[in-house]
């Protein structure tokens, strides 16, 4: 069954829209018409097919409406329908373009009947054709001396012809689109900026072909629809379209493995380590722009949750937030009380009261400014389950103490919205090197495990003040559970059982040694306070100091110098194949040989 395609537009003052919309919608469907139908203000636009009589009952229609009139229409012939379905919008302008004062209802500039463009080309006459639509259509197919603005949309067009070179504004130039709709806007806008011999090809290329067949042309022209191109006999050709990145396809191209219709075409397609750094890419600058300025820069109110354990039922309000935070003194949380600055339900709440298991209190701190960190946060893995990062210092992962906003948590989040990505282990914010992330609760439940299993093969690099007598050494020091009162967890027999071995890679002229590093269990602080009591502290150290002496520093300001302690590799059972995988994150400056501490 032969299927007819009318293409046609018209620039005309055009009023109830709402009311023309619902008459066309319902016309359409009753012919079994298939398409797109533009209505604004400024006209009409449209492209539809279906049977001879169906479509001809349609157009008729338009034409006796008063306010649209005499239409020219472009006719070709399909046998299949090439629409999936009917549409009749309503837009601020039937061809985007957005340029003040160019209104074709009232003006165009002159144009150039097909035949007569013919005769021009036979005779040579020196004309340039400037060719305004998209860069994939004019790959298709175009004059044969046009030139053209190599614009992604039509709306690039009007900053693309600032840069059309001055010897053209005296020169005639024959603007030209696929049916004319885009040169009735684009040829009066050439005019507005100095251009004084100005065509537009009357009907476009369709035209053309129907008058003057395929004569100075080369190759197809692009439709806006699943007919994709017509020859300059306006039959459908063998072209195809890849509608993950627009490019028009030849039959060699269809015919390449990487070609997957409505996936990818041999123009755009990855592989899936190309796939996954331009995601990186997209990632890192999400993260550049969420970071700049650091989210809690800003003074916000922060609220930190308390929560009351079984063992605290019954105890006095101050009693029991000294407990939850030992890190202050009993006169600070009556200063708080007295403030207001402790909530409960919203409400801040009496220093007389005494607490119940389970219940939920805050500690309102008002006016927070976080601390600067380093963002310099590289993502050096992704794929469905996974994200592994290569976290800079100093940086906390997860919020705490003086840190909400400016983590690695939150920062990531705010990159893999709506995503909730979750961390599988942690390292200290001094710490650099690789942070895995679990990207949903299935596979965090199979990944954390490993790391509180000691299935995961973790190695460190580390650079330490003194030189070891042994090239191969260990520590299996317990740990204890509890912070000290400068706010660091120090050997202790009735601690946490800890192992970590160690081994020189080089002894530095500096009085310095880079070891390797493996923690064989994963407690808090486990290698600095191993490498501490060996007398050997890591370089930068803030808190495991020289000496066997410790401070009550935590986080490093990002411009002192680093710490010297890097998560440089670890492997573990991927959640999905099931292998083993290893990552690697690169060696910090401090690592290399002859690099200053």
């Amino acid at each position: 069954m032969s299927i007819l395609n009318v293409a046609a537009y018209k620039f005309v003052e055009l009023g109830e829209l709402v009311t023309r919309r619902a008459s066309l919608r319902r016309r359409c469907h009753e012919l079994d018409l298939r398409g797109t139908i533009l209505l604004a203000e400024e006209g009409i636009n449209l492209f539809v097919a279906g049977q001879h009589d169906n479509v001809s009952t349609l157009m008729d229609h338009l034409q006796s409406d008063p306010a649209i009139g005499p239409l020219e229409i472009k006719e070709s012939e399909s046998d299949y329908q090439p629409f999936t379905r009917m549409l009749v919008k309503i837009k601020q302008e039937i061809i985007a373009f957005g340029v003040d004062g160019v209104a074709p209802a009232q003006y165009t500039s002159k144009r150039i009947a097909p035949q007569e463009l013919k005769q021009w080309l036979d005779e040579g006459r020196p004309v340039t054709l400037l060719d305004t639509r998209n860069d994939y259509e004019v790959d298709l197919g175009t004059f044969e001396t046009a030139e053209h603005l190599n614009i992604g949309h039509f709306r690039d067009f009007p900053q693309a012809a600032q840069s059309l070179p001055d010897e053209l504004r005296d020169q005639p130039v024959v603007t030209f689109c696929t049916g004319g709709i885009r040169c009735e806007k684009a040829a009066p806008m050439l005019e507005q900026i100095g251009f004084r011999d100005v065509y537009q090809l009357d009907g476009g290329i369709l035209k053309y072909f129907e008058v003057a067949g395929g004569a100075h042309y080369r190759g197809d022209c692009f439709v806006f629809d699943q007919r994709v191109a017509v020859d300059a006999a306006l039959r459908e050709t063998d072209a195809a379209q890849c509608y993950a990145c627009q490019a028009i396809l030849t039959t060699e191209d269809q015919q390449s493995p990487h070609y997957v219709k409505g996936e990818h075409c041999p123009r755009c397609y990855r592989t899936s380590e190309e796939a996954m750094q331009h995601s990186i890419e997209r990632r890192h600058a999400v993260i550049r722009k969420v970071a700049t300025p650091l989210p809690g820069s800003e003074p916000y109110d922060r609220r930190l949750p308390l929560h009351v354990a079984g063992e605290w039922d019954g105890m006095p309000m101050v009693e029991f937030l000294h407990r939850a935070v030992p890190s202050m003194p009993p006169e600070y949380w009556q200063e708080e009380l007295a403030c207001g600055r402790i909530l409960f339900a919203g409400h801040p709440v009496d220093s007389r009261r005494t607490t119940v298991a389970g219940e939920k209190f805050e500690h309102l701190l008002p006016g927070v400014v976080e601390p600067d960190v380093n963002i310099d946060i590289r993502i050096l893995y992704e794929d469905a389950d996974l994200v592994v990062v290569d976290k800079p210092a100093p940086l906390p992962i997860h919020p705490g103490g003086r840190f909400e906003r400016n983590t690695l948590s939150h920062l990531m989040a705010e990159a893999y919205a709506p995503e909730r990505l979750r961390h599988a282990h942690r390292l200290d914010a001094n710490t650099t090197g690789l942070v895995v992330f679990a990207r949903t609760r299935r596979v965090a439940k199979l990944v954390q495990p490993q790391f509180e299993r000691g299935d995961v093969e973790k190695q460190y690099l580390a650079r330490v003040i003194g030189h070891p007598a042994a090239d191969r050494f260990d520590c299996t020091s317990a740990i204890a559970r509890d912070p000290s009162a400068a706010g660091v967890r120090l050997p202790d027999e009735a601690g946490a059982e800890a192992h970590t071995e160690f081994e020189v890679l080089q002894r530095m002229d500096d009085g310095t040694s880079l070891l390797i590093v493996r923690p064989f269990t994963g407690r808090t602080n486990q290698i600095r306070a191993h490498l501490w009591e060996l007398g050997l502290p890591i370089v930068g150290d803030p808190a495991y100091l020289p000496a066997g002496e410790t401070a009550a520093r935590q986080t490093l300001a990002p411009d002192e110098p680093a710490m010297c302690l890097h998560a440089w590799r670890l492997s573990l059972v991927h959640p999905s194949t099931r292998e083993r995988v290893t990552f690697e994150a690169p060696h910090p400056v401090w690592a290399n040989a002859g690099a200053e501490a």
